[in-house]
């Protein structure tokens, strides 16, 4: 199947914001929104899919809930279609196009992107947005090294604070791409870490609550300057290999809750 068949039948859709997660009334007092990209497909022209965008769901709802007292709003932003489609990268288009709706709804606001699978690189990509301070990236999905080809970027994510995770057992994902991702990144950009999963899969179950009270711990403390929590501190300031290979401890997040 040629290529622009695959992404044809897209094209004629739009990207969406809907309404904010968790809101049951027009949102008025916005401190910091937080987009939160489905996973996807390498190639495909098939709409985008339901079931990544519930995935999404209990994260984006327990960061509106932590971040509540400073106005956070939580966004699943609705591609056009689930196919990344090589040169197009239209995931990442779109999450750009979402940052820039981010701006025109509710104006001069810090935004955090945070992706999971395909959902993560588009996350990675669209980093460089001006209104972009952070970037959460979970179990990214990135191309193979390839030295017919350039290198997946970086250089856009100068000045944000960058979290990558990724659990050790992804069969989906290589955790080692990742790495070498955020290794590259760390040259030029200090604030980024990444946290390893022990014997996790590319869902992240095992270790959901883990998960979740990181993400919520580097969403609310690079929007709003909360205090991390000591082993994400230690994450963005240790060199690497250590900040880049941090263990998420069994039970993190547990007394932050108690």
């Amino acid at each position: 199947m040629a290529h622009s068949a695959l992404v044809g039948t897209a094209d004629i859709r739009t990207p969406r914001l809907g309404r904010p997660v968790g809101a049951s009334h027009p949102v008025t007092s916005v401190g910091g929104v937080v987009l939160l990209l489905p996973d996807g497909e390498a190639a495909s022209g098939r709409r985008a899919s339901g079931r990544a965008h519930l995935a999404l769901l209990p994260l984006a709802r327990r960061l509106v809930t932590a971040g509540r007292a400073d106005g956070l709003v939580a966004h699943v932003v609705r591609y056009r279609g689930r196919g990344w489609n090589g040169a197009d990268a239209m995931l990442a288009s779109d999450a750009s196009w979402a940052v820039a709706e981010v701006v025109r709804r509710y104006g001069d606001v810090p935004v955090c992107l945070a992706g999971h699978g395909m959902g993560a690189r588009a996350a990675l990509r669209a980093g460089g947005h001006e209104a972009v301070d952070a970037v959460l990236a979970l179990a990214p999905w990135l191309p193979e090294d390839d030295v017919a080809a350039e290198p997946e970027p970086v250089r856009q994510l100068v000045g944000r604070r960058v979290l990558i995770v990724h659990g050790t057992n992804d069969a989906r994902t290589d955790p080692e791409l990742s790495y070498r991702l955020a290794e590259r990144a760390k040259k030029s950009n200090r604030d980024t870490c990444r946290f390893e999963v022990h014997s996790d899969g590319h869902a992240l179950r095992q270790y959901h609550a883990e998960v979740r009270a990181l993400a919520c711990d580097f969403v609310l403390g690079s929007l709003f300057s909360r205090p991390y929590a000591r082993p994400l501190a230690d994450a963005l300031a240790a060199p690497p290999p250590l900040g880049l290979r941090m263990p998420l401890a069994a039970g993190f997040g547990r007394s932050r809750r108690r």
